[in-house]
């Protein structure tokens, strides 16, 4: 079963291309224009074992917002397209990843309904030029167009730069215990017998 697709996005503000192999070795191709998130981008394929190539044009001289949110709609569509009828699919993943001084704690479940709780100690700062505030509005893309629950639960840290990658990392780890698929399970994972 190949669990590979492209997606192509184009608005008035971004033009991107995406390819993601849920089934990879974490191999990445990451040319966003906004450093920090190629950076998020590349450990996120990496952890998460997904091969992932992104190619991204968008209106950075107003700021890194439409660029950033947009890459997390089209990896929310390419994973709501990869994993077609999510039959054998386990479905949930949980990960924790420390980095440093902060904490991530990630819970997800890929059923179809996009929900984002996202609880840090982020603030209105910076981590280079990229506004900190952008993590959460690259999940909620993500969650709204893959029909992800995510939560994401940073108890402590001080860092924004290890906060951010923490999460990134956590996600990845989470999403790819979910997305494996299980011998054990036939069909659909619901009682429903779909998702």
């Amino acid at each position: 079963m190949d669990r590979t697709v492209e997606i192509n996005r184009e608005t008035a503000e971004t033009r991107i291309r995406l390819r993601l192999d849920l089934d990879g070795t974490g191999t990445s191709d990451i040319n966003t224009g906004v450093g920090f998130l190629d950076h998020m981008l590349e450990l996120f394929a990496k952890h998460g074992f997904f091969d992932l190539k992104v190619e991204a044009k968008g209106d950075l001289h107003v700021d890194a917002h439409h660029t950033t949110e947009d890459v997390g709609i089209c990896l929310g569509q390419a994973l709501q397209k990869a994993v077609l009828d999510k039959a054998g699919m386990r479905r949930f993943g949980s990960f924790s990843v420390p980095m440093y001084e902060s904490l991530a704690k990630v819970d997800l479940d890929v059923c179809g309904r996009p929900y984002l709780h996202f609880e840090t100690p982020l603030h209105h700062g910076k981590v280079g030029d990229f506004d900190s505030e952008l993590a959460e509005e690259f999940f909620h893309g993500f969650v709204n167009h893959s029909g992800t629950t995510l939560h994401i639960n940073v108890p402590y840290g001080t860092n924004q730069h290890h906060i951010i990658e923490s999460i990134f990392k956590a996600v990845a780890k989470a999403l790819h215990v979910a997305t494996r698929l299980d011998e054990h399970i036939t069909g659909v994972l619901s009682t429903k017998g779909s998702l």
